[in-house]
């Protein structure tokens, strides 16, 4: 496979990702991980610390399956959807004949009445290997530029 078809297929991961959430699919979302698959959500300020503190963190399919029946059953939030834009995709092979990747997200924020925000921006650092074929993520780390996060944080950036 040559470089521009291993970009390609990782920008249609990405590309999946996104649909998914912002289609509201969020059932399929933890297949996008491998079984150990690991996703959390920090901030620039504790990333550049080395703090371990994740505002947001699942370790494996079963957490994510845990947080996406969460969200439908158990949490009380105001009704919203995500719309995301992801760019300046970056991949370079890993040690371990994966990927190690990195890109730049924005999220905007629409609420039920219909008020529209910039919700969160940052950078996505992922480690991607492919099983059977299919490109998996072994782990997503969602870095926001801010520290300040909204309480409504209840669906994966």
């Amino acid at each position: 496979m040559n470089d521009w078809q291993l970009h390609w297929r990782i920008q249609q991961l990405h590309t999946r990702y996104v649909q998914i959430l912002d289609e509201d699919r969020l059932e399929e979302w933890p297949e996008l991980f491998t079984a150990a698959g690991r996703y959390a959500i920090t901030t620039r300020e504790n990333h550049q610390a080395r703090l371990p503190l994740a505002l947001y963190s699942c370790e494996g399919q079963g957490m994510l399956r845990d947080r996406v029946t969460g969200y439908r059953r158990i949490n009380v939030y105001e009704p919203q959807c995500y719309r995301h834009q992801i760019s300046a995709l970056e991949v370079q092979a890993g040690a371990d004949g994966g990927w190690r990747c990195r890109s730049n997200f924005l999220v905007i924020r629409t609420l039920q009445h219909g008020g529209m925000s910039v919700f969160a921006t940052g950078t996505y650092h992922d480690h991607i290997t492919e099983q059977a074929g299919e490109l998996k993520f072994v782990e997503r780390l969602v870095i926001t530029d801010s520290r300040q996060t909204d309480t409504l944080l209840v669906i994966p950036l």
